[in-house]
């Protein structure tokens, strides 16, 4: 048995209850690192950079890569924007309004709808992007009627905190997800949250995406 597959039998077995997407995180692994994990029933991958991604994601075998859903879980900058769209199942990192008109636009341009999640920085980190709350709930009408995206839901990548606050920021986020829901109308179907450390916290507050890399592949 190799590492990925003993790594993820583990994982399944303590995510049981939950049934997650996991999201496995091949920004730091090479392409053959994501073929083992496809080989061991992984269909969603993570990576942090546009370019570094669509690289990686040309030396696949054409199976694997006409076969899997790949993930933009880092900062898209603007000028970016048309490399990413189109070529990712979903942009996890929509941080602004500004950000989701250039995606709009290009996905426009190209005939297509993108899939995007909102990323929420409700930690307040400097270091961090993502909406302010208050920024989102006043910018969510304007993004979801933009036509040529589809909000999936949010997103966020929590501090390293104690569990206290950890419970506590992931069920601020499901709170947020429920209260845009109840306010617009409109379903958001994905709480992407929790990483190799913390993603049993996130859980219980109804995650419906893990992102997980060290865990699976080390």
């Amino acid at each position: 048995m190799s590492t990925v597959e003993y790594n993820l039998s583990e994982l399944r077995k303590e995510i049981v209850p939950y049934k997650p997407k996991i999201i496995a995180v091949t920004k730091y692994f090479d392409e053959t690192k994501l073929v083992e994990a496809y080989e061991d029933g992984l269909r969603d991958f993570g990576e942090n950079r546009v370019q570094d991604a669509l690289l990686k994601i040309s030396k696949l075998p054409q199976e694997v890569r006409q076969n899997s859903r790949f993930h933009l879980i880092g900062h898209l900058q603007s000028n970016k924007v048309k490399k990413a769209v189109g070529h990712f199942y979903l942009i996890q990192s929509v941080d602004s309004l500004k950000l989701a008109q250039l995606i709009s636009n290009e996905a426009e341009r190209l005939g297509i709808v993108q899939k995007v999640l909102l990323q929420v920085n409700n930690a307040h980190e400097e270091a961090k992007s993502g909406f302010d709350v208050d920024d989102l709930k006043r910018d969510f009408s304007q993004i979801i009627s933009l036509e040529n995206i589809k909000v999936e839901g949010l997103m966020n990548i929590a501090p390293i905190a104690p569990e206290e606050e950890l419970h506590r920021l992931f069920d601020g986020m499901r709170e947020l997800k429920e209260q845009l829901e109840s306010d617009f109308s409109y379903e958001l179907k994905e709480l992407s949250m929790g990483m190799s450390s913390d993603y049993k916290i996130a859980l219980e507050h109804g995650s419906t995406m893990i992102r997980i890399g060290r865990k699976l592949f080390l």
